[in-house]
């Protein structure tokens, strides 16, 4: 029977580590990088990158808070899927309170946070976007498919807690952003949810590639969420949000994902299924560099 070890009885360089893993420091950073686009596309000249820091920092902070959290809750499920078992706190090396304490504790400081130095809109999306991923998207992993839907929602949010710290309101351009990383998770995380599709089954998680062997519905879902995407990610252009070329590049951009979807749905195959999933995390990051680089 392991037993749970407290962070101070470990070497730093593991506490670090484990700390990291608790936060998903990696998630986090896609989510901080989003929320700084958010400010620089909303702000008017000169930028205040001193406010882009605050809402750097505080988005880092609740984003972490969030992933702490979500942790804490799937613990025990954790423990029985390979890809997470080695976790902090299935692992035993961090204690279930600890992770509560320390996942709220960087929550509500993150709140606060923006609160204080940014606006109280950017502080109010912050607390809806872990209220939505905690509450709402966590427990509905075990009860509905709908659960990728519901859990884009919080992922699309870290751009408007930007915008909002830059400009203190939100307007379609704003929503625009939302979209466009709304609609960007949904191949990606099919992709995911069919790799692991094993996993998910063994911790009773419906995802949508529950009973899904082929993977012709993961394929099919991603093919047609990556041709929403392709529309929503031209919608700035349109807003005169970014110089012409952007649509170009967006266009290009959108149309080598589809194929590489449509690639996943024809050949229904493991190896497809990772392609599509690297090829969603090439794509948003540049994406967005060219949102910003062509910013009117």
């Amino acid at each position: 029977m392991k037993t749970a070890v407290l962070p101070a009885a470990r070497p730093a360089s593991q506490r670090v580590s484990d700390f990291a893993e608790l936060v998903k420091a990696r998630l986090t950073l896609l989510v901080l990088i989003t929320t700084a686009v958010g400010f620089y596309l909303g702000a008017t000249p000169p930028i205040n990158y001193g406010a882009m820091l605050h809402a750097f920092l505080g988005t880092a902070l609740a984003a972490g808070g969030a992933a702490a959290l979500n942790q804490w809750w799937e613990r025990r499920l954790d423990a029985v899927m390979f890809r997470t078992q080695l976790r902090p706190l299935p692992g035993g090396r961090m204690t279930p309170l600890w992770a509560l304490v320390l996942g709220a504790g960087l929550g509500c400081t993150g709140i606060i946070y923006l609160n204080l130095t940014c606006n109280r809109l950017s502080a109010v999306l912050a607390a809806i976007t872990i209220a939505i991923y905690i509450f709402a998207y966590t427990p509905l992993k075990r009860i509905s498919t709908a659960n990728t839907l519901v859990g884009a929602i919080p992922g699309a949010l870290p751009p408007l807690i930007g915008w909002a710290a830059a400009r203190g309101g939100l307007d379609i351009r704003a929503w625009s952003l939302f979209a466009i990383l709304f609609f960007w998770q949904l191949p990606h995380f099919f992709a995911i949810a069919w790799m692991y599709r094993e996993d998910y089954t063994r911790a009773g998680f419906r995802m949508i590639s529950s009973g899904d062997e082929t993977g012709a519905r993961s394929g099919s879902q991603s093919v047609l969420f990556a041709m929403f995407l392709l529309f929503v990610a031209g919608i700035p252009a349109f807003l005169e949000m970014v110089h012409p070329v952007y649509l170009a590049i967006e266009l290009a951009l959108s149309g080598l994902f589809i194929a590489v979807a449509m690639r996943f749905l024809r050949t229904q195959s493991a190896s497809d299924a990772r392609k599509l999933f690297i090829a969603s995390i090439m794509y948003l990051p540049l994406l967005l560099l060219a949102l910003v680089l062509t910013k009117k």
